[in-house]
């Protein structure tokens, strides 16, 4: 939530900040920063609820699916992923 929230866009230059990770630099840039309709809490939460109530169904039909923690080193997941998909053909 706070990272989705929390995000706004120069107008001027197009530039992306964040109010917490990646202030503005000046107060300048700072006061006119607009966030996205899409960012606003009330939003995030109705997405998230509409996830939430799908997500069960989609495990359910995605039976062979995996996890996959993103919060890693790029590399770290594509050898995951990598180390998923592909497996050695089975002796006979």
């Amino acid at each position: 939530m706070e990272r989705l929230s929390q995000r706004r866009t120069d107008p001027v230059t197009g530039e992306r900040y964040h109010t917490t990770f990646r202030p503005a630099p000046t107060p300048e840039i700072q006061a006119r920063l607009r966030q996205n309709p899409k960012d606003e809490k009330a939003n995030i939460e109705k997405h998230l609820d509409i996830y939430y109530s799908n997500v069960k169904a989609l495990e359910d039909f995605y039976q062979d699916a995996f996890y996959v923690n993103a919060d890693q080193d790029p590399y770290v997941i594509f050898e995951f992923i990598e180390s998923c998909i592909i497996k050695p053909l089975p002796c006979k």
